[in-house]
Formats: C-alpha cells, sequence, structure tokens
C-alpha cells in the first residue's frame, strides 16, 4: 500500500485547520481508499489558537503528526520542515486556509501513477481581492525573466514523488524560492489549471513586506537580468562618456568651450550618479544574501514535535 504525506504549513490559521483536514480525509475515504496517509502540520510560529486546534484533531486521528516551530519563520521553511519528516511515496503540499481545491487530490494521484514526479496545481484565474490580484500580475510577469518558468499565477499545491523529494531537500540554502527550486530539479512535470477559492475564513497574513521580501527573494535567486543590465546600462554610458569626451576635447581645441555649460554637466552627473547608487543598490542585494548563505544558520528550529503514538498532548 503506497503512502501519501500531506505537509500543511500553519500560520494564524485558526478556525479553518478542522476543514482543511476533514476536507482532505473525505477525498481519502472517497476516492483514495487504497493509499495509507500520514499528515504533517507545520506551526510555523501562530501566536493565536492554531496550535490548539491542531491538537484537537490529533487526539482523533494519530496520523496527525504536528511539528511546532519556536517562531514564525516563514512558508517555505515550515514547508522544508514538514518534507524532513515525510516518509511516504507521495508527498503533497497545500496551504490551510482553504484555498486550494482539494477535491483535485486524486487528478494529481493519478497523474503521478502514470509517471510524473512532480504535480503542480497553477493557479489559472483567483477568487481573491482586486489588491492581491494587482501584486500577483505583477510579480508573476516580472518572475517571467528569471531562468525557471515559473506558471503565471503561481501555485501552493503540488505533489513531489518520495524521489524528487528527497533531491529537493538535498538543497540547503538560506534564500529559496521554492517553487524555482522545484522547476529546478528537471523532473517531469505536469500542470493542473485551478482556480483560487476565496478565502472565508481569516485573512491573509501576507502583509505588502512580506509579499515584496518574497518578491525579492524570487527573483534575486532564480535572475541574472539586474547584474547583466547594469553591465549593458554602463558599458553605453562608458561609450557615450568616451564619445562625448572626444567632442569637449575637440571643442577645447578651437575655444569653443563657454562657461554656460552647467546644466548639461548637473544633468549628466543627476543620471549617472543616480544610476550608480541603483546599480550599488542591486549588487548590495546579491551580497547580502552571500553574507546571509556564509552564517550557515538553521533553515528553521523545531519546539515541539507531536507524532508518537500514544503521546500525551
Amino acid at each position: 500500500m503506497k503512502k501519501i504525506s500531506f505537509v500543511i504549513p500553519v500560520y494564524r490559521n485558526e478556525g479553518s485547520l478542522i476543514l482543511t483536514y476533514e476536507s482532505i480525509l473525505n477525498e481519502i475515504k472517497v476516492s483514495l481508499i487504497s493509499y495509507d496517509y500520514e499528515f504533517w502540520f507545520v506551526n510555523d510560529g501562530s501566536d493565536d489558537g492554531s496550535l490548539s486546534e491542531l491538537k484537537q484533531i490529533r487526539e482523533k486521528d494519530n496520523k496527525v503528526k504536528i511539528l511546532d516551530l519556536s517562531r514564525n519563520f516563514g512558508q517555505v521553511q515550515a514547508i522544508t520542515a514538514g518534507l524532513h519528516k515525510t516518509n511516504g511515496d507521495i508527498v503533497i503540499s497545500l496551504s490551510a486556509d482553504l484555498q486550494d481545491p482539494v477535491e483535485i487530490i486524486p487528478k494529481m494521484i493519478s497523474e503521478f501513477e502514470i509517471g510524473n514526479d512532480i504535480v503542480i496545481c497553477n493557479r489559472e484565474k483567483r477568487e481573491d481581492s482586486f489588491k492581491a490580484k494587482i501584486f500577483a500580475f505583477l510579480y508573476y510577469q516580472l518572475m517571467k525573466t528569471s531562468k525557471f518558468k515559473i506558471p503565471e499565477g503561481g501555485f501552493d499545491l503540488f505533489l513531489l514523488s518520495r524521489k524528487a523529494c528527497n533531491e529537493l531537500l538535498k538543497i540547503n540554502e538560506s534564500n529559496r524560492y521554492l517553487h524555482a527550486d522545484i522547476f529546478w530539479l528537471g523532473f517531469a512535470v505536469k500542470m493542473i489549471p485551478t482556480i483560487r477559492k476565496k478565502r472565508t475564513i481569516g485573512k491573509s497574513q501576507y502583509s505588502f513586506w512580506k509579499r515584496l521580501n518574497s518578491l525579492l527573494i524570487g527573483y534575486f535567486n532564480t535572475s541574472y537580468l539586474p547584474i547583466r543590465l547594469m553591465s549593458v546600462i554602463g558599458f553605453a554610458f562608458a561609450f557615450f562618456g568616451f564619445a562625448y569626451s572626444i567632442s569637449i576635447f575637440y571643442a577645447y581645441l578651437f575655444h569653443n568651450t563657454p562657461f554656460k555649460g552647467w546644466a548639461p554637466i548637473m544633468i549628466v552627473t543627476l543620471i549617472i550618479g543616480g544610476l550608480i547608487m541603483l546599480m550599488l543598490g542591486v549588487i548590495g542585494e546579491y551580497v547580502w544574501r552571500i553574507y546571509d548563505e556564509s552564517k550557515k544558520r538553521p533553515y528553521y528550529i523545531v519546539k515541539d514535535i507531536f507524532d508518537k503514538p500514544h503521546e500525551e498532548i
């Protein structure tokens, strides 16, 4: 009997966890009765009643296991922590906010059974707020320039074979972009278009700054375009600067350099100065990532783990 491991990151999802669990369990009982299963809920430093709700679920089902992280590390870190604990033949990660269509899980399993090591449910449409749709559109338009073709709309619900999961866990980096890491593996990928459902319980914990940080991590981890663009701009300005210096020297030889050249000098100075600051900022983003990587800190810290068959919770 093959085993399915479900990995579900949790951050301030009180009220939706039991419903998420029951929705998945219903799919297992109806369409996946020939498979064994386990749940790994990863509490990512929630400060609400999420952990208590998870313990209630575990009291009823010992196949539900809980990782409680010491603080909020982030969604990717929480997913990675859960992946490290799984032992199933099939690993499925999904969010705990009921926005992922769990009814598509049997189809994902079918795609795995015909030879796809990775199955991704990419968001074809969204029932999110207008602000979330705008940010998502801009985010994935920018990500089109990365070296990996991340599906437009992104994804949270994905399946990995045991082999693909083991290879993914070999990646040991501090600033990871999980979506790109999955494509980097090179295994066969099957895309299933889905609709991201409207959130009915709670609210998104992705603030503007978290979204911006996610964008920067994803973009700078997968694209060399900023560095290459700086090189092209630098070369262009150096070329035009050299050409302009020849014309100035020529004008100097014929005593044709009036004092009233202050304005163009200031314009050139401001433009070049701005470009230099911009380029230094981009280089700084890469240098900061090198520095963060060099510290070799753990990717996450587990505070408690609830996975024993007869433990008291």
